[in-house]
This record gives structure tokens, sequence and C-alpha cells, in this order.
């Protein structure tokens, strides 16, 4: 029994070996340890030299963002770099990154610095907001992956040391390592090649000039590319009305199958609304009519109910929309307007007056509404036209959380007393057990103006 062991640790052994092996030998290095061929700098003037075999960039007074790109182009890789930077200092490694044209999908537009760089990247923050290793779209769409949706990565990044970043782009997947932690998992395909750069943050402050970044093992692997398996990282998928691999694998599916009415009702009816509610183009357009709630097509409602949840969704507003996503929803209460929930409010906060009612802005985007308001600083909202992520977790223990464009904006418990004062003093204080329903449908509520949704998905929790 002991020589069929050691003879398994042996081949084992030799398997592991060999695969790391043939990695190694896959690695091409991008930077000599000598000089900076290869690489272009490209927007700002922020100092980039060799020194010691390693590629040391300085920030420059009130120079913009700078950046030292590859002069070739990468689509599907492997790449890894070792860095260690000072504590006050903004970085990052762009990947799949572009210079600005008439023909690019850049929203930033730079007349002092027409050639913007833009595209993917894996940000480098040491400060005590701990967003290392999320993705963010350089001047193009902001936040892709916040490190809210992924907590226990804000402890892998380590200040003051030499850390190892890894990026594995494979087609449409985009991960993300520091240290051996997994991070990030993005699907998306606005940039399917590009460049890689390094980036010296841009700075305004005196006391800022001088700070370093140094970056070394800077590594690619273009051929015969062997991705790290599957993990359980939240996956956060930008591909319209579509669920992916590891999101199948984690127990996700289709809310909405973004082509027929199926698995949708109108609210208190039997089929779904004849008017008002379109589908055109893989969205759930609910058109303009009269202001009044739910008097035109009327809400829609799942067929299926549901319990415990993670419940996924995008959503375009027009100028004054209003609408919502409702949950336990029941349909008990027949009420001559939209049907009785929980409601994770999508409003115009800008235009539409019911913003201004309510208490402390608990009738706001994201809010819990006329109950909660959302805390929002600024960044989570996206302007009037454009797709926002909205997401609802309804945990088994009755944890419930509203989420915006990858960041947390409140969360409460259903059934404490302070859950139940709140209700005394809304609008749903008549309604005997509102919000407390054990399981309910899923409700998108019509409200007179057009607001678009997509990219409905659920998973069930236990």
């Amino acid at each position: 029994m002991k020589k069929i062991f050691y003879l398994c640790v042996l081949l084992t052994t030799q398997l592991s070996w060999g695969i790391a092996q043939k990695q190694s030998a896959n690695w091409e290095y991008l930077f000599n340890g000598k000089d900076l061929k290869g690489f272009t700098q490209l927007n700002g003037k922020a100092k980039y030299t060799v020194q010691n075999g390693e590629i040391v960039g300085t920030t420059v007074l009130k120079e913009p963002n700078s950046f030292l790109a590859t002069e070739k182009d990468y689509g599907d890789f492997i790449f890894e770099v070792d860095f260690k930077v000072n504590e006050n200092m903004n970085s990052g490694v762009q990947f799949r990154s572009e210079i600005n044209s008439p023909d690019d999908h850049c929203n930033v537009t730079d007349k002092q610095n027409p050639e913007r760089v833009h595209g993917y990247q894996m940000e480098i923050d040491p400060s005590g907001r701990a967003w290392s290793v999320g993705i963010y779209d350089e001047a193009r769409r902001g936040w892709l992956y916040s490190l809210e949706n992924n907590p226990a990565a804000k402890t892998a990044f380590k200040n003051n040391q030499w850390n190892r970043y890894r990026i594995e782009c494979i087609g449409t997947s985009i991960r993300t390592w520091v240290n051996g932690i997994a991070c990030a998992h993005l699907i998306d395909d606005m940039s399917p090649k590009g460049f890689i750069a390094l980036q010296v943050h841009a700075v305004y402050d005196a006391k800022n000039v001088g700070e370093e970044i140094r970056w070394k093992n800077v590594r690619i692997q273009t051929k015969n590319l062997q991705p790290t398996p599957p993990d359980d990282v939240f996956v956060v998928n930008t591909l319209v009305n579509t669920i992916s691999p590891d999101e199948k694998r984690m127990g996700l599916r289709l809310l909405w199958d973004g082509k027929t009415s199926d698995g949708w009702r109108g609210a208190n009816k039997t089929h779904f609304p004849d008017k008002t509610w379109t589908i055109s183009d893989g969205i759930l357009w609910v058109t303009k009519g009269n202001s009044a709630e739910s008097q035109n097509g009327g809400d829609i409602v799942t067929n299926e109910e549901f319990s415990a949840f993670d419940l996924q969704f995008e959503f375009k507003l027009s100028d004054t929309a209003n609408s919502g996503v409702k949950y336990f929803v029941t349909e008990k209460e027949k009420t001559s307007g939209s049907a009785i929930g929980l409601e994770y409010q999508v409003l115009d906060d800008d235009k539409h007056p019911d913003a201004k009612l309510g208490s402390i802005g608990n009738r706001t985007l994201a809010s819990l509404y006329d109950l909660i308001p959302a805390k929002k600083t600024g960044r989570e909202k996206l302007p009037i036209g454009e797709w926002n992520r909205g997401r609802i977790i309804v945990y088994p223990d009755g944890r419930v959380e509203h989420w915006l464009n990858g960041w947390k904006v409140l969360e409460y418990q259903r059934g404490t007393q302070y859950f139940y004062a709140l209700v005394a003093k809304s609008k749903f204080s008549n309604i005997p057990g509102f919000g407390m329903a054990v399981k309910g449908h899923i409700l998108l509520q019509e409200h007179g103006t057009q607001v678009g949704y997509r990219s409905i998905k659920i998973k069930e929790l236990k």
C-alpha cells in the first residue's frame, strides 16, 4: 500500500512539475531589465526610468494620467507583473487598451489630450478604500467590477510590499488575482484586444510629487493558454441576456429570456399586458403613457414565486422616469394602483418629483421605497440614457441588500423591530404583514414613463 501511495505522489509531483515547466516555457518577458525597449509613453509626462532591473514610475505635478504602453497589442493572454507602490500613490495596469479616435467608444473628449488612453484597468489603490484589483474602465464606463462584490479580496493586497498581479483574458472572460487570491471576474466584449500599459496617476497636490511605483517580472503568455480552474468569485456579465458557464455553474439563470413574455404575466391577471409593454432588440420596455400608477398596461409579475434569492437586472431610465422592481408580491391586496410589495425604486432622481417626497430621500433611486434611503455618493448613479445594473439579495435569514452598479447602497433585516417601526411610519402602515410574506412574485412596475429592462437573472439561495 505504501508503494502505491508513494508512486501516486511521485506521479502527481511529476505531472505538476511538467505543467509548471510547460507554463514557464510559455512566458515572454516584456521588460528586459535594462531599458524601456518595446514600450512607448502616452498621455502624461510622469517619469519612467529603469533602476536595478525595475521600471520606476514617478509622479509629476499637474500632469495627466501617464501610461507606459507596449508597442504591441494583445488579445487573449495571461499576464503577470510584480510591483511595489508608495502608500500615497494611485496606479493601475491597463490592458486591451487603445488611444482615442473618432470611431472609438471613448466617452472622454480632451482637447488638450486628443489621444486619450482608454480601456480596461486593473486598479492599484493602496488607500483605505481598498479598491486594488478591481476592474475600472479608464475614460469610458468607469467601474465595471468593484471589490464590493468580493470583500475577501480586499485584504489580499499588501501595502508597502511587493505584490503580484495576474490577469487572464480569454475571449470575453477577464479574471484577476493578487498574490494568488482570486479577485474579479468580468464577462465583457467591448475591447477584444489592445496594448498593456503601466499607469502613473495624475497628482495635483505638491505633497504627492515624487511618489514612486516599481514594476518587475513583467511577463505574458499568448500561446497554449491554460486558464486557472473555475472558482466561485462573483461574475459581472455585461453580455446582454446571457448566462456564462460560471454563472450557470453557480446556480444563476435568466428570469426573462430576452425575446418573449414567457414566465411573466400582468399583475392580478392571467395574461401578459396587450399594451404599454413591448419587447424589441433584447429589451423589455415599459412605454410612456399617462403618469398614473399602473393605469396603462399595468405592472407585470413572474409566474414563479421566490423566498431567498439573488436578483440581478439592468435598467435604462428616460427623463422623469419612474418605475420599480418589487419583491415578495403576493397579489392578496386588491389595490387600484400598483401591486403591493417591497420595492427597489427605479427613478430619475433629478427630474421626477417623487424623489423629493417621502422622508430623507427614501423614494430615490435604489432606495427601499418609502422606508430606507439608498446611500449614494455619486459614483453609483449613471447618466440618464445609460444602462444601470441593479441587484437585490434576499438571504435565507431575512437580511436584504440593494446594489447599484456594483456598490451596495443599503441593507436591512426583515422582521426586526426597526423594520416594523419603518413600516408604521410609511404609506404601508395600514397593510397587515407588509413585507413579511414567506415568498412572492418579482414585479416590474408601470408608472406611465419609459423604462427599459434587460439581463434579468436570478439565483435562488438556500
